[in-house]
């Protein structure tokens, strides 16, 4: 007698073989979000020199940038129409000169969300493998901050966002089983050992908020700091961690989305913008709502690039979503076809503009509202 197990891929094999011939006919890509404006094909892209992956974007106190984070482990800043170097999150540099090697990214560096310190002007860097970092105004070497908390190493620092009221840090780590190298198998398996923390300045204390998480990811504080948000990318949605009030210390799910979110940034109104690193299509709501068919993907002879384009529905696409500070969608922007933004990491609104960043791509773009 078959087990229950063989029977169910027995039956999913076909169906998945299916579901891929579909999903290059478009019958299972994403569809386009409901209210959106297929308006980012107009934005402007920045190539990068001999650099991939620009996942977070941040302007120091005095208006300068975008300093960026890119996959050799450098962080890089703008001058003239070219990009420098301006800091680096390892020291061990010899084997880091090849743009992408993500079998290096444990030695080179990852870094990831990138913050300035309003008052310092020191920039606190989340860096993939190697933990919360810091960088003072000149750059440089980054110091570490933090790369274990309750005795186990950080596996996967993702964003972070900064108090500087009561000087502290809120970050996530977003798998303690999986590196970011691992970050398809971490959504497909559903793990779910995510968490967000806190990290005091002053005592250099850490402390666990919300833990159990589905790929924790970006991170931002309310304008009044009366709460802060974490994206679940796995589960499609943003929880709020309330800081103050009468629910301090309680959390709650603050928007569900119709994809998967990336980073979240605050605009200058207290309103939020989310990075979708893609929409879900029927094949990938499958895939992140049951385990066995998830696993199931795992097992196939798959490469990443393949099992990437079934995750994302076989679309090549861009999707930023403006939410009110109470949740609610305000604004939808695409690129649906992805001719000119595809898999979207962050959206900075700053002076009119929205700078959007990728942490797969070779460029940044810049879309005028």
């Amino acid at each position: 007698m078959m087990k229950p197990k063989l029977i169910l891929t027995a039956i999913a094999l076909p169906l998945l073989a299916v579901s891929i011939a579909f999903t290059t006919t478009g019958v299972f890509t994403p569809p386009q979000a409901r209210g959106s404006h297929d308006v980012l094909p107009a934005a402007e892209r920045i190539n990068l020199t001999k650099a991939v992956g620009p996942e977070s974007l941040a302007f120091d106190p005095s208006g300068g940038g975008p300093y960026t984070g890119v996959a050799d482990g450098r962080i890089l800043k703008p001058d003239g129409g070219d990009w420098f170097e301006f800091a680096v999150t390892s020291s061990q540099r010899k084997e880091c000169s090849h743009p992408f090697n993500p079998e290096m990214e444990h030695i080179c560096g990852r870094p990831l969300g990138l913050r300035f310190h309003p008052k310092t002007g020191d920039l606190y860097i989340a860096d993939a493998y190697l933990g919360l970092k810091v960088v003072g105004p000149k750059g440089g070497i980054a110091s570490q901050l933090v790369n274990e908390v309750e005795g186990q190493p950080l596996r996967f620092t993702n964003d972070l966002d900064i108090d500087d009221e009561k000087d502290v840090i809120y970050f996530t780590d977003s798998s303690t089983e999986f590196h970011r190298r691992d970050f398809m198998p971490s959504i497909l398996s559903l793990d779910k050992t995510g968490r967000l923390l806190m990290y005091d300045i002053s005592t250099k204390e850490v402390t666990v908020l919300l833990q159990g998480l589905a790929f924790a990811n970006g991170v931002a504080l309310s304008k009044d700091r009366s709460f802060v948000l974490v994206a679940e990318t796995s589960a499609r949605r943003i929880l709020r961690f309330w800081l103050r009030g009468p629910n301090a210390g309680k959390h709650d799910t603050f928007v569900e989305l119709p994809g998967l979110p990336d980073n979240i940034r605050r605009n200058s109104e207290g309103e939020f913008w989310v990075a979708l690193h893609s929409k879900t299509g029927l094949l990938t709501k499958w895939a992140i709502s049951y385990s066995w068919f998830g696993n199931m993907m795992l097992k196939l002879p798959l490469s990443f690039k393949q099992l990437h384009y079934f995750l994302v529905g076989g679309k090549a696409h861009a999707t930023a979503i403006k939410l009110s500070n109470e949740g609610n969608v305000l604004q939808i922007l695409e690129d649906i076809e992805g001719k000119t933004l595809r898999f979207i990491s962050e959206v900075e609104e700053r002076n009119m503009k929205l700078w959007i960043a990728s942490v797969m791509m070779p460029y940044i773009g810049i879309y005028n509202l």
